[in-house]
């Protein structure tokens, strides 16, 4: 009785695993055309939820900027949430 349940179990788990996929959490990357009164604390905070400065973290890494400076006409990519 107990290796029959332990096979079910163990098919039912490898189904699952067949079945599952990864999920794109808060969505994908998207891209953001920078304006003219743009800061990255001001993008950072419209495209964010909560503080700011993790958003410009973000930013930062993933645009690999050095500095906070943008330009307008820059296209950055905003990472997911």
């Amino acid at each position: 009785m107990f290796a029959k349940l332990l096979v079910l179990l163990a098919t039912a788990a490898l189904c699952v695993g067949m079945v599952a996929h990864v999920s794109q959490g808060a969505g994908p990357e998207r891209t953001y055309v920078v304006k003219p009164t743009d800061t990255l604390w001001s993008i950072a905070a419209h495209s964010y939820g909560g503080d700011p400065r993790e958003g410009v973290w973000k930013l930062e890494h993933r645009n690999h900027l050095r500095s906070a400076t943008l330009v307008p006409g820059q296209r950055l990519i905003v990472p997911a949430g």
